[in-house]
């Protein structure tokens, strides 16, 4: 056997075990030598009583390449192979000191994986020459607060498909990049694509966390999709999941033969509706390997922004628990101490080493400052997901029309808190899955007021305040719920109804990114103000929208009855010629044509507390889109 020189520094091993260690995956795991020729490893095992490196090159003899465990205390073994090359096949067998305990392990810090059902780890480097310099000079800018964000929710495999197999990234980029750039979103958010075992969990059962998964090719035809959509002017965030990982042997659980990663006790350690293990937040150790992981992604792959999966989850300790089946925390409360301070630490780490990305939390309650500054005793991301408005829109429109008058509070709730945090407005893979039905489906009505509907909330949706999110295929109306298996129902765009819809939501971007009122104040209540928000009785709101410095604001009308409403005033702040920016009962997306034939003039005569005033058609489940006349759009 051949030692070489040990990987790690002392400062690594003091920074990992005082749990603010950022860059693991710089020295843990395999490294291969820059030159090709042998590869070091290191890997946490603190209650082994011995480590063997078992791989392609020894004929997997667990006696060829036995680690050597630093005397710090640290539990790291470390060891060298000579004849270690790119792309062979490695496990750890672990010998623990828990008698007769013996378990082969994948590299919990592998970059790559060999293909499922198989389990091991690949020797890889990860070298790539990066064309994306412009994108990565602008992009603090786009990923901004006050910068339009519309991001486009993708599952990879799928998305698109060709002659019924998965499109590797290289083949992906190209085509997604065009429909992303075609259809005017700003970002793409990727369902995990952390090396994962079973592709039924979409990837939220992770194994890999600095992995991309083998199912759409290597760790550089990774970079070179998230390369090419930076170069097509496209943001690139992950969906990223430190809440809990699956049980599979090779993977992080009972990893020495002890609860390493994991809490050992079952009401901390298991999550009983995910069938799966709960990281311990409060070892060092564990904080480390996480923190890392996520930095990982941001720096190796130029990634824009992680999004935080099942962050509710980490931060109560009963989360789909029932009394008895979890301890209170040491003042005897609810709230994951440990969690909380993990996911500080995480937002402080990722703002500090890459202050031009953004974190952004899926958290479902109401915990106070998700997307406020650490220092004011908020978690530190950057943006939260809207959950309360998600639910609250949906259950409206799901709403026969007739019965609208009387959820008028659904459509107008969510501006009491909208403010609270930085909120994104999510539309996800969640609202389409599990007997859900699709978004199409959960509209009332024929096909025509189902159609129109969906084309109201789209409008709603995007004049609102916060950042959208939208999940692939809704966007054209699929009627069947998403699966997995298989790929979205791009036929149905040759339908003039889905069509219409998809026109409608590439020109709400179009609108989106070229009105200042609708994305330069998203979180503050200078940027909103309501004119009408209880006339129940005809189910119609009115808002404005306004941008910073006291420009031109957007005006926003939504009337979601079948009933057209004609002469329908309302107040303005400024007088002359008023353009529609944007109608979504126009022809041309399937609508009936209602409107205001492209442009009014307001009057002198006050209303709803306005100097001025619009007289308006309403067409029949709409939003219509105006605007005065200095802030019309240039002929697109």
């Amino acid at each position: 056997m051949h030692i070489d020189t040990p990987s790690l520094s002392e400062q690594d091993v003091w920074l990992f075990r005082e749990g603010s260690h950022a860059e693991l995956y710089r020295t843990m795991g395999c490294q291969l030598r820059p030159d090709g020729q042998g590869a070091s490893f290191a890997v946490w095992a603190p209650n082994a009583w011995a480590v063997s490196v078992i791989a392609d090159w020894n004929g997997w003899n667990d006696q060829a390449l036995r680690l050597q465990a630093r005397d710090d205390g640290s539990g790291i073994w470390e060891g060298f192979a000579p004849e270690a090359t790119r792309g062979q096949v490695y496990k750890y067998r672990i010998f623990s000191r828990e008698a007769g305990y013996v378990v082969d392990k994948a590299d919990p810090f592998a970059f790559y994986s060999e293909a499922a059902p198989a389990t091991g780890s690949r020797v890889w480097s990860l070298e790539h020459t990066w064309s994306d310099d412009a994108w990565m000079q602008q992009r603090g800018a786009k990923n901004a607060l006050d910068a339009p964000m519309s991001i486009y929710e993708v599952h990879p495999g799928s998305w698109q498909r060709q002659d019924g197999q998965m499109l590797g990234w290289r083949e992906l980029a190209t085509r997604l990049a065009d429909y992303v750039q075609e259809m005017g979103f700003t970002h793409v958010e990727l369902m995990p694509v952390t090396e994962h075992p079973f592709y039924g969990s979409w990837g939220y059962q992770t194994t890999g966390y600095f992995a991309p998964t083998w199912r759409y090719g290597t760790p550089q035809d990774f970079m070179a999709f998230v390369d090419h959509l930076h170069q097509r002017g496209i943001g690139v965030l992950l969906d990223w999941v430190p809440s809990h990982f699956p049980t599979d042997q090779h993977g992080l659980g009972f990893f020495d033969g002890t609860h390493l990663f994991e809490h050992a006790d079952p009401r901390q350690g298991f999550h009983p509706e995910w069938n799966s293990s709960i990281f311990n937040y409060g070892r060092n150790e564990v904080r480390s390997f996480l923190i890392s992981s996520a930095l990982f992604w941001l720096d190796h792959y130029h990634l824009d922004g992680l999004r935080v999966d099942a962050v509710a989850s980490m931060l109560y300790l009963d989360y789909a628990r029932k009394q008895g089946e979890w301890i209170p925390n040491i003042h005897g409360g609810r709230e994951n101490l440990e969690a909380v301070g993990f996911l500080r630490d995480l937002n402080r780490a990722i703002y500090r080493e890459h202050p031009d990305t953004v974190s952004v939390a899926e958290e479902s309650t109401a915990w106070p400052m998700v997307s406020r500054p650490t220092e004011m005793g908020g978690l530190g991301f950057g943006m939260k997901w809207n959950m309360g408005w998600m639910h609250d829109n949906l259950a409206y429109f799901e709403q026969d029309p007739v019965y609208r008058k009387y959820h008028q509070g659904q459509l107008t709730f969510s501006t009491v808190y909208a403010f609270n945090e930085n909120f994104v407005l999510p539309i996800s893979h969640d609202e389409v899955v599990h007997g859900k039905g699709s978004l199409i489906g959960k509209m009332p009505g024929d096909e025509w007021q189902q159609f129109a509907n969906l084309r109201a909330l789209f409008g709603l949706m995007w004049t609102h305040p916060g950042k959208k999110l939208l999940f692939m295929g809704c966007e054209f109306g699929q009627r069947r719920e998403w699966t997995h298996d298989g790929e979205l129902e791009w036929w149905a765009t040759q339908n003039p109804l889905n069509a219409g819809t998809q026109r409608l939501v590439r020109d709400l971007n179009r609108v989106y990114r070229s009105e200042p009122a609708l994305y330069q104040v998203d979180f503050s209540p200078e940027g909103f103000a309501w004119i009408s928000a209880d006339d129940a009785e005809r189910s119609v709101i009115v808002f404005l929208r306004k941008p910073r410095g006291g420009g031109a604001p957007v005006l926003v009308a939504c009337n979601l009855t079948p009933m057209p409403r004609t002469n329908y005033v309302v107040g303005v702040p400024r007088p002359g010629r008023w353009r529609e920016l944007l109608n979504s009962d126009a022809a041309e997306y399937g609508g009936a044509n209602w409107g205001n034939l492209g442009n009014l003039t307001a009057s002198p005569l006050p209303s709803h507390g306005q100097p001025y005033s619009l007289s308006l058609t309403l067409p029949p489940l709409s939003t219509v889109i105006l605007a005065p006349d200095d802030a019309a759009l240039p002929n697109a």
